[in-house]
């Protein structure tokens, strides 16, 4: 059965420990631990070894940048405080005193070499950085913001404002009829790539409403939103989304896309999705397991 806690990105997270975020006092201390876990980022892409997954540092991250913005994480199970550095966009790494340590790696290709708690850490620290590096500004009074209560809040000295990380709810979803289900692909895919339809969810409607309204947007295809079947969530960082899995059963067969949207969308059989999904497909091929496209496509195909 699909579980979100088993996600991709989202399986075995460490414990927030937000008790801890605003005592600075112990973020500080926290900070300078022997046994102190950080993990760096530089533009969104995590510091990893060649052939691993992350490339943990120490308190001696002080002497590499001193100053960077840190985000305090939380805990694992043996109560080992988890921090995320995020270096200069300018850091040069041959330069450094981690040069030959690891490389930065785009965050797609390092997340399948990292652990399920390093791809959860990694992930999570992407999302808030990215953040960050857009709202250092108060859109209530436009003075700049200062991070504060480990990195978990802006607040504006100048007016007082609070400004909190944004998650927003994404539906994606796979429509079914009988023993088909739609998929389609964009026009900068590779080729032979398909997957299931997404879209954002807007003011004022649930997430079961923003499917139906995607599908028939996109694709033309109607969907009754009662019909709507939850399968699972995952936390996506890029920038920072909620992709909540839907399947639904489609009223209509009949395709017309939105080619500002997509550049194709068709139907294929349980078989085609069953083949995709062990690389078999003559044709086509989907997301790979770290998406939640994948997983979708997985529950519906393993039904049969």
């Amino acid at each position: 059965m699909t579980n979100s806690n088993d996600m991709p990105l989202a399986a075995n997270p460490i414990d927030r420990a937000a008790h801890h975020r605003k005592d600075d006092a112990w973020l500080d201390t926290a900070f300078k631990r022997d046994d102190v876990l950080v993990l760096l980022l530089r533009n969104g892409d995590p510091f990893a070894a060649k052939d691993g997954g992350l490339v943990w540092m120490g308190p001696e991250i002080e002497q590499v940048s001193p100053g960077s913005p840190r985000i305090f994480l939380g805990e694992d199970k043996n109560g080992t405080p988890i921090f995320a550095v995020n270096l200069p966009s300018k850091f040069d790494l041959e330069s450094s005193l981690i040069a030959g340590a690891g490389e930065f790696i785009e965050f797609r290709a390092a997340a399948g070499r990292m652990s399920p708690l390093e791809a959860n850490c990694a992930s999570t620290a992407r999302s808030i950085f990215l953040w960050h590096g857009s709202h250092g500004f108060c859109a209530k009074c436009g003075a700049g913001t200062a991070i504060v209560e480990g990195g978990w809040k802006r607040e504006c000295p100048a007016c007082g404002t609070e400004h909190f990380p944004r998650t927003d709810p994404v539906a994606i979803m796979l429509a079914v009829k009988g023993e088909k289900c739609l998929v389609g692909r964009q026009a900068n895919w590779p080729a032979g790539f398909v997957s299931s339809l997404a879209g954002f969810c807007e003011p004022g409607e649930t997430i079961e409403q923003a499917a139906a309204r995607e599908l028939e947007e996109e694709a033309g295809i109607v969907c009754n939103p009662a019909s709507a079947e939850y399968v699972a969530c995952q936390p996506w960082p890029f920038p920072s989304s909620l992709m909540v899995g839907l399947i639904l059963e489609a009223d209509s067969e009949e395709i017309t896309i939105d080619p500002s949207e997509l550049e194709s969308a068709e139907w294929i059989s349980r078989d085609d999705v069953k083949q995709m999904l062990a690389g078999t497909h003559p044709r086509l091929f989907c997301p790979p397991p770290m998406a939640i496209a994948h997983h979708l496509l997985k529950t519906w195909a393993e039904r049969g």
